[in-house]
């Protein structure tokens, strides 16, 4: 194999991309996804390759996203959720649960999925992390979603599928 560099690729355009967003915790998710879908605009994603479903929780954005990835129709996904920590051992749970979960859905599928479930201490560092953590995931699907791409075009071209 001939040692060689990829170039990172942040274009985003013909890449279709779905997001999975928690609804609880509403206000930072709204400020995740916001900056998501400003960073894939930027990026060259076109809003109609887009696909942006919610669901009640981050202990959800597992199932949902495995369903996406079942589809074959996207090149990544990014999980968008807030975790805020509270006063009981249920913020621990849902963290490591739906950190697992999301992982696990990307490894199974095969697809990038960028994870931006924010787990916080408290509300005011979540609203100060939710523009940077936003913008980020909508980097890591196209670069990830560019990546896998290119490594399956690789796979092909020397048959080693």
């Amino acid at each position: 194999m001939t040692v060689g560099v990829y170039e990172t690729n942040l274009d985003g355009a013909d890449l279709r991309i779905g997001i999975v967003q928690a609804r609880f915790n509403e206000d930072v998710c709204h400020g995740l996804l916001a900056a998501c879908l400003a960073e894939l605009k930027h990026l060259g994603v076109a809003d109609e390759d887009v696909l942006h479903v919610t669901v009640p929780g981050a202990l959800e954005i597992p199932l949902a996203l495995q369903k996406m990835a079942e589809t074959m129709q996207f090149d990544a996904l990014i999980a968008i959720g807030a975790v805020i920590r509270g006063e009981t051992y249920h913020f621990e749970l849902v963290s490591n649960e739906s950190g697992a979960g999301i992982t696990r859905v990307g490894l199974d599928a095969g697809i990038p999925i960028a994870n931006a479930v924010l787990t916080t201490e408290n509300d005011e560092q979540a609203e100060a992390r939710m523009e940077e953590k936003g913008t980020d995931a909508a980097r890591v699907a196209v670069e990830m979603a560019n990546l896998s791409i290119a490594l399956e075009e690789l796979a092909e071209a020397t048959g080693e599928e």
